[in-house]
């Protein structure tokens, strides 16, 4: 006979939620993965058909083939030709990276100590928030052709355009965050003594890191769409010189190519940060 104590215990088993492992986390990563390659295949299978269908001139869409045979041209020698202009694909990337990395980290650090300063003092912030908001609302071409009056046409400008257009949204974020640091936290810290370098480094930048890292991603993505602009002056070698250059001849599949080479090591980067913000950050949730 079934006592009621039992029926309680079967039933708040059975309203219990089931246990979470790695099994249902690797089903649903697997099922992203999956439907993220099914979408990629459809695209793919959309491009062709379009160019099949000759709906459009070669020129101005060119064939998944066509791509695929520029990539092979640019990725080694052929014909006594090496690459494109003398450098290889991975070689133009390269060095457009290396720019990115130089100017963008450069902007990166301005713009923390920016932010740092102007969510910690108020006159800071009223001084130089307008001069932000200011540079964070100009294109990178407005300013390009003064930096090149100023510094020339070798790679000085193109580092100095990345670095203006990475500093804005990392001093923005890392103010807003500094500023809405938790009062309790930072008076806790004053009370046991704790001097302000100590409280901005031991309590404030903490709680503010996840927010600073989005605006690290945020720099590094403004820089990438930044580097083609940088790289149209004497930007060869470099992949958005490869770009300009190309268009300049019409080799559609040249162009495509490098967007694909931006747009692809673009996502290994900003994957890579997201790593970084996880382990940084590990009590941030990413939705």
């Amino acid at each position: 006979m079934t006592t009621p104590t039992s029926v309680r215990k079967r039933a708040a088993d059975a309203s219990a939620p089931a246990p979470v492992g790695r099994r249902p986390e690797r089903g649903a990563r697997w099922r992203r993965v999956g439907l993220r390659l099914v979408a990629l295949a459809t695209l793919l299978a959309l491009w062709q058909l379009v160019t099949a269908l000759q709906l459009w001139s070669p020129v101005l869409v060119p064939s998944p083939a066509a791509v695929w045979n520029a990539l092979l041209e640019t990725s080694g020698t052929h014909d006594g030709v090496r690459g494109y202009q003398g450098h290889t694909l991975i070689e133009h990337l390269g060095i457009s990276l290396r720019r990115i990395f130089i100017g963008a980290g450069a902007g990166v650090v301005a713009g923390l100590v920016v932010g740092v300063l102007m969510g910690t003092l108020p006159w800071v912030r009223v001084v130089l928030e307008p001069a932000v908001a200011f540079l964070r609302t100009l294109p990178p071409l407005a300013y390009f052709s003064l930096l090149i009056i100023w510094f020339g046409i070798d790679e000085a400008p193109k580092l100095w355009l990345l670095a203006i257009a990475a500093m804005p949204p990392v001093a923005v974020a890392t103010a807003s965050a500094v500023a809405s640091a938790p009062t309790a936290l930072v008076e806790a810290a004053r009370a046991i003594g704790a001097k302000r370098g100590q409280v901005v480094t031991s309590v404030v930048l903490p709680s503010a890191l996840p927010e600073i890292l989005v605006g690290v991603r945020l720099a590094f993505g403004i820089a990438y769409s930044s580097v083609v602009a940088a790289e149209t002056v004497n930007g060869l070698p470099g992949i958005g010189g490869l770009i300009r250059d190309a268009q300049r001849y019409n080799q559609s599949d040249t162009v495509v190519l490098g967007l694909f080479a931006i747009g692809i090591s673009g996502l290994l980067i900003d994957a890579g940060l997201r790593v970084l913000s996880d382990r940084l950050a590990p009590w941030r949730s990413h939705t």
